[in-house]
């Protein structure tokens, strides 16, 4: 359901909240995000394995990707990942599917220094081409890195510090590519972060598509009958909107519509669209609207 901005809205303020209580509302707001499962050394040559939420893209020129290990909430400790990139400055960002993430997760177990989660998780060392640290062999695609820099956000609990990390390679499972050596979509399976335990899954009946934004005609440019529709949703609308020109009717075609249309009212009229839309079909919905 469509939320109205103007009813039933909570309003917080984060400087009257405990961290514990923003980093809750964040985590469950700010969601899907996808998860980068990082590979580190430190100076001895020890290595870590751990996953991270507060992950992105950021750049394709230079080819750039940002993570943040975060200052613990509970007791403003930092997590060996941060010391390890401080100390060696490299790492490899594995990406994280369904078929991993349990092991995923058992490998955010806050271990003592030293224990090696690529063990503890059952996941197995894959030595990378560029970098010290290694890869994780069941990930669909990883990659090594050299860390840039380290920008802290704070020194207190919850504070970030984010990682900017260069790619240098770039792995890919042959099982995710498609006929023409693309990543297909619907193989990666991928897998992402929301708050306290869910996660969720892109499965192939979960993608959709949405037509890049090429609109000259937009909402605003709408029939007033259309704009305020009490059938058809935002959604409707920035598809009939995202057009460059109206279809044009034949003879024909108008002769057949008019028929079908003949005794409908206008939100009848408006759910047969809304149907045709629902399904893709914006240039046939369209039609329907013009008759």
């Amino acid at each position: 359901m469509p939320v109205n901005p103007k009813e039933s809205m909570l309003t917080l303020n984060f400087a009257e909240l405990s961290p514990q209580q923003v980093q809750m509302f964040l985590q469950y707001a700010v969601a899907p995000r996808p998860i980068a499962f990082v590979s580190t050394t430190d100076a001895q040559g020890q290595v870590n394995l751990s996953p991270f939420s507060f992950f992105n893209l950021f750049s394709s020129n230079p080819p750039i990707l940002v993570f943040s290990p975060a200052r613990r909430v509970r007791n403003n400790t930092t997590k060996h990942t941060l010391d390890n990139v401080m100390q060696v400055k490299e790492c490899v960002i594995n990406i994280v599917n369904y078929d991993m993430v349990q092991q995923t997760s058992l490998a955010s177990t806050e271990y003592a220094l030293g224990v090696n989660e690529f063990k503890k998780a059952g996941l197995t060392p894959l030595a990378s081409e560029r970098v010290k640290p290694p890869r994780v062999k069941e990930s669909p695609v990883q990659f090594e890195c050299k860390v840039r820099e380290v920008i802290s956000l704070g020194d207190t609990p919850g504070a970030g510090n984010l990682v900017i990390a260069e790619v240098l390679l770039m792995h890919i499972a042959e099982a995710v590519l498609d006929a023409e050596g693309k990543i297909d979509q619907q193989k990666m399976d991928h897998v992402a972060r929301l708050g306290g335990d869910w996660y969720s899954r892109v499965t192939p009946e979960s993608l959709f598509k949405v037509a890049k934004p090429l609109t000259t005609l937009g909402v605003d440019a709408l029939p007033e009958a259309i704009r305020l529709s009490a059938v058809l949703t935002g959604n409707n609308l920035g598809q009939l909107g995202n057009v460059e020109q109206l279809p044009e009717l034949s003879a024909e075609e108008r002769a057949v519509l008019e028929q079908e249309c003949a005794g409908l009212s206008s939100e009848e009229v408006h759910l047969k669209a809304k149907q045709l839309l629902d399904k893709g079909s914006v240039a046939e919905a369209w039609k329907l609207l013009l008759v």
